[in-house]
């Protein structure tokens, strides 16, 4: 076991009123600002909320900003939005119940939504309404009052006859008086001090109610028709309408958006204008005498058919990803049921591609209306990246192996040709893919039926010159993972089996009777607890480092270790005097090694971990309360080793993070010091140098020559604690950092200033 001693982890800085400020310079979000959910308009510019952020529209410049987790919210999955242009105040309503206040002095976080005694239901936010200083939230619960000023709530109305809850769907504020939308009718209630009290709402209509808006006049609807009027007196449309997605009042203007299309009438009920949308929508609004409808899936479109949003992927739901450079290749499947069972996505989503420029999704899986498409695993050919493999894992028609290819003049990709893998479709169901170094493609499989009707996990090589993959047993049964190359041998994680399969293929990857198997089981050292692998990842040391979805493990010298019966290790961390086992009975996603041999582990509902080559110093931790990252499950990380940035890929979206590590040569890059000056009333952490060697011999010293910290950097960076030799920290003045490479044929030197 190795030993070592557990230092503090890293956390992000507090931020201002309730929550922590999570975003920073060094993170950007990949998120997909498709689906539009509302509309606001304010002094030159459209505001457009979608899931997973806010973005701004300037009418005059056409420049798009946007806003998110990365930058400034601290929420994923938006469900409401409104926006007061004379105050510049914006709430977001989240799915988990939280809100986001946001003014020109900055984002407040809100968390204490109040909940009624005996709700158990969803905290999701159903609708927000800004009237003034005042906010009318609707949620599953009934409707509460938000002071936005004082930044909290003052009253709340629980709908709940004995103990059933009725949601407030959408609700208003109108000369003091709140109507709320609800399944069983609009109700009604002046806020004053009986505001809370249910029983003394009243029903103004029967009926079932999903919208309404204010603006001078009240407007609500059923799913079939819109009614309007001044809050005592109400007329109706005189149109029934297919199926209602929200309607949107202004000055002059009710706006209904239905499925498709949408419709414009002035306040006095008297249709103006119409246009068919041609893809269905959330919502829309009546902007400069034009229409912009909110999509599901291309932003705001206008009255000209304009798409306008920021560029990102088709939809959040990521997977899996490969990196190659500033190109991305975006896996959107999942599995259920311990790796075992198909778990599509209800919109068969496929995936996506980022050129270096743009984001592409291919015409392939947008007209698609028969294949059921869970894609688990996409690859590009090393010899020509516009030739992409991926596997289709489900247990229907489809299933197997599709080649396609990109052609950049219509940003598109054809189906070339598509390999089934069996006809039984609870068989051969393929998992992931990977090249080798000489461009052998090879591929595993879920339950490779076999000759005599059993099944085992299966391995299968595509045959260049035959067009066709070969399939090979591997000896063990059951589920698999993605494939790893390594040495020029196939590592293979088993995830419903406490075992890892090694197969040395011998450099030939057709031929499988050479080919031999090393199984590495529960008595090589894996978690007794384990009921499979799950990832492994080969360090600069050749130590595989084996994720469990009960644990970590190394292997060291793996390239020869696993032919002699390996012993794996755990790592034991001394916390307190305590020693534990690091990520203990813990499932681990991921495992990537960056230029520096650092370790980045995505640890599942437990965020990300970075540690220090030998793992010896967690680093940084984050997690999606102390970071932009979407949820706690990173199911997939990639690094850039050239640029150093490192991607966390969720089923809620993907976000990126620019690390210091960077792949580095054996001279000096463009040597960068920050902070500098470091202030200490405003900066406590460490000085980061970066841009450094391989290996660079690092000497610290003060004004007068004295030596105060010296070091040995790998990776092309380090960082400086500011204490001297003796651990203390070092006076203010200014300090020397004299820098060789490793031959010392290549010198740097840097200032650093200190303020204490």
């Amino acid at each position: 076991m190795k030993k070592i001693i557990l230092f503090s982890t890293f956390v992000l800085a507090l931020g201002i009123f309730h929550g922590q400020s999570i975003s920073s310079k060094k993170w950007n979000d990949l998120f997909s600002y498709n689906n539009v959910l509302a509309i606001k308009q304010n002094q030159g510019e459209i505001i457009a909320a979608t899931e997973n952020g806010i973005f701004y529209y300037h009418l005059t410049s056409g420049e798009i900003t946007k806003l998110s987790k990365a930058n400034g919210l601290h929420e994923v999955k938006i469900t409401a939005f409104d926006y007061n242009p004379a105050t510049k105040t914006g709430l977001i309503g989240y799915r988990n119940g939280s809100m986001d206040v946001i003014t020109p002095s900055g984002i407040t976080y809100i968390v204490d939504i109040p909940i009624a005694t005996g709700f158990n239901g969803d905290k999701r936010i159903n609708h927000i309404a800004i009237t003034g200083d005042k906010a009318v939230v609707s949620a599953n619960y009934g409707v509460s009052i938000f002071d936005l000023k004082k930044k909290e709530f003052s009253q709340s109305a629980f709908f709940v006859t004995g103990s059933t809850f009725e949601p407030a769907l959408e609700a208003v504020m109108h000369d003091n008086i709140v109507y709320a939308a609800t399944a069983t009718g609009l109700k009604t209630h002046e806020i004053n001090v009986t505001f809370p009290v249910y029983s003394s709402w009243q029903t103004l209509t029967a009926g079932s109610f999903k919208h309404t808006d204010v603006e001078g006049i009240i407007a609500f609807s059923t799913a079939n028709t819109v009614y309007y009027g001044s809050g005592t007196t109400f007329n109706q449309i005189p149109q029934t309408f297919a199926d209602i997605s929200d309607i949107v009042v202004t000055e002059q203007h009710i706006i209904v958006t239905d499925q498709e299309r949408i419709y414009v009438y002035t306040t006095g009920g008297m249709a103006q204008n119409n246009l068919g949308v041609g893809e269905t929508c959330n919502t829309a609004n009546y902007i400069g005498g034009q229409v912009y409808a909110g999509t599901k899936l291309s932003g705001l479109v206008d009255t000209s058919k304009r798409k306008i949003k920021p560029d990102g992927p088709f939809n959040n739901r990521a997977y899996r990803l490969y990196v190659n450079g500033e190109k991305l290749w975006v896996a959107t499947g999942a599995r259920a049921d311990r790796y075992n069972a198909s778990a599509p996505d209800p919109l068969n989503l496929g995936f996506y591609y980022f050129n270096g420029m743009q984001w592409v999704y291919s015409s392939h899986f947008m007209d698609n209306t028969t294949t059921v498409y869970n894609v688990l695993d996409v690859v590009p050919n090393p010899a020509d990246f516009n030739e992409v493999f991926f596997v289709n894992y489900t247990e229907k028609p489809g299933q197997g192996v599709y080649k396609m290819k990109y052609e950049d003049t219509g940003k598109d990709f054809s189906l070339t040709k598509f390999y089934p893998t069996s006809v039984n479709h609870s068989f051969n169901r393929p998992t992931g893919l990977a090249f080798d170094h000489n461009n052998a493609l090879f591929g595993t499989l879920t339950a490779l039926q076999l000759p005599n009707g059993s099944f085992t996990s299966g391995l299968m090589v595509y045959d260049k010159a035959a067009d066709e993959f070969k399939t090979s047993g591997l000896m063990l049964h059951n589920t698999v993972q993605k494939p790893v190359i390594h040495e020029g041998k196939i590592w293979v994680p088993l995830p419903r089996t406490n075992a890892l399969m090694i197969r040395d293929y011998k450099n030939t990857p057709l031929n499988f009777s050479d080919d031999t198997q090393y199984p590495i089981m529960d008595q090589n050292g894996l978690p007794s607890s384990a009921q499979g692998t799950i990832s492994v990842a080969f360090d600069k040391n050749d130590d595989a480092w084996i994720g469990t979805d009960a644990g970590l493990r190394i292997m060291s010298d793996a390239s020869s270790a696993y032919l002699s019966d390996p012993k794996l290790e755990s790592i034991i961390i001394e916390q307190n005097g305590i020693p534990e086992e690091l990520f203990r009975d813990n499932l681990i996603h991921q495992i990537e090694v960056d230029t520096g041999n650092h370790k980045w582990v995505s640890v599942d509902r437990g965020g990300v971990y970075y540690l220090s080559p030998n793992g010896e110093r967690i680093i940084k931790h984050f997690t999606k309360e102390n970071s932009p990252l979407p949820t706690n499950s990173v199911t997939d990380i990639k690094v850039d080793h050239k640029t150093g940035k490192v991607y966390f890929v969720t089923f809620e979206g993907i976000v990126m993070y620019q690390s210091d590590v960077v792949d580095v040569s054996s001279n000096f890059g463009n040597v960068l010091v920050y902070p500098n000056p470091v202030v200490y009333s405003h900066f406590k952490g460490h000085v980061t140098i970066r841009g450094l060697a391989e290996k660079t011999n690092i000497r610290i010293v003060d004004t007068a020559g004295n030596l105060v910290h010296q070091a040995v950097a790998r990776g092309g960076f380090h960082e400086w604690n500011l204490n001297n030799q003796r651990g203390n920290r070092v006076a203010s003045g200014v300090y020397f950092v004299l820098m060789t490479n490793e031959d010392g044929t290549d010198k740097a030197t840097a200032k650093i200033a200190v303020v204490n």
